[in-house]
């Protein structure tokens, strides 16, 4: 069932995140035209771009961590018999799960306070809350997906949204 529900949201995302691309790739092209053109600019543009780079950084470090489909060095792991694989592959993802976890629990603290004070952008005027909210998100679906796959493995079933078990 969680399994079914990543599977949906991260296929959101995915397309979310694709949309917003093309936004960032559209502005910084007005943005151009405009500044070589007619000698005017988006003030806030920039500002607009970097966030939406933040986005696609965090939500789409979730998507990756879901797909299994990030760099990864196991040339020596995968040479080791099965047994050896399931350890390391529990420690790795209790390691990660934990990491993440610490990741989110003070990244919400701060956009917890960056909320409290009201902290806004200075261009775009964007609560500052959102952009570090994502990062809380995005850690989150990682965390959510290293228990899953962790409690999979435990299981001695095969992680899902991965093409092997040792993979987050």
């Amino acid at each position: 069932m969680i399994a079914r529900i990543l599977d949906c949201l991260t296929r959101w995302i995915e397309r979310a995140l694709a949309y917003a691309f093309i936004a960032a790739v559209s502005l910084n092209f007005i943005n151009v035209i405009g500044r070589y053109g007619f000698g005017s600019t988006i003030l806030s543009a920039d500002e607009l771009q970097i966030f939406i780079m933040v986005f696609m950084t965090f939500l789409g470090a979730a998507v990756v961590a879901w797909r299994g489909q990030h760099l990864r060095m196991d040339v020596i792991v995968s040479a080791l018999p099965t047994p050896i694989r399931r350890l390391i592959s529990i420690a790795e993802l209790a390691f990660i799960a934990v990491l993440t976890g610490f990741v989110v629990w003070n990244s919400a603290y701060y956009a917890q306070q960056m909320f409290n004070i009201g902290r806004v952008s200075d261009m775009a005027r964007v609560p500052m809350w959102i952009p570090h909210g994502v990062v809380v998100v995005g850690f989150g679906l990682i965390t959510l997906i290293c228990c899953l796959r962790l409690a999979y493995v435990l299981a001695g079933r095969q992680p899902t949204g991965s093409k092997s078990g040792s993979e987050i």
